[in-house]
């Protein structure tokens, strides 16, 4: 894969914007989840977290982006201590750039959610990787192992 990831900018938990192209350099892990404080969203997290020394290391950001708030975001930020940002995107833009919005079925109802996806952006802008119906256990030490070979 070697297309140029499209620039967006959203809301952060670190208080300033986080923009994609101001990342060059650096790799970066854009992890898709489907809501705050969910059992499976809270272990990719809290994965995502115990194994950041070693993204860092790699020259890697990690940011998770969700539809929740802001305000939801500094919580459970802060709940799990997780020393990455998380993104806002309410309206839904950056998700539908990586196509990450999918019809699911809940309680026997379709409804539009997050499908969890992740993507590696390389140091070049470049998409490297993707990943995407991702199941939470696990996961983020696949992608240490990625970005670490990349």
């Amino acid at each position: 894969m070697t297309e140029k990831a499209n620039d967006f900018e959203l809301a952060s938990t670190g208080g300033s914007p986080f923009r994609l192209s101001a990342q060059k350099g650096r790799k970066v892990v854009i992890y898709f989840y489907p809501k705050d404080s969910t059992p499976g969203c809270t272990l990719e997290g809290q994965e995502f977290r115990d194994l950041y020394p070693k993204f860092r290391k790699a020259n890697t950001v990690v940011v998770g982006i969700s539809r929740d708030s802001l305000k939801s975001h500094e919580s459970f930020r802060g709940k799990h201590e997780f020393p990455f940002e998380l993104l806002s995107d309410p309206d839904e833009i950056v998700c539908e750039q990586f196509g990450v919005m999918k019809l699911k079925n809940m309680y026997g109802k379709q409804v539009r959610g997050v499908e969890r996806s992740t993507f590696v952006i390389d140091a070049n802008g470049k998409l490297a990787r993707e990943w995407r119906g991702v199941k939470a256990p696990g996961h983020a030490a696949e992608v240490l192992a990625f970005v670490e070979n990349l």
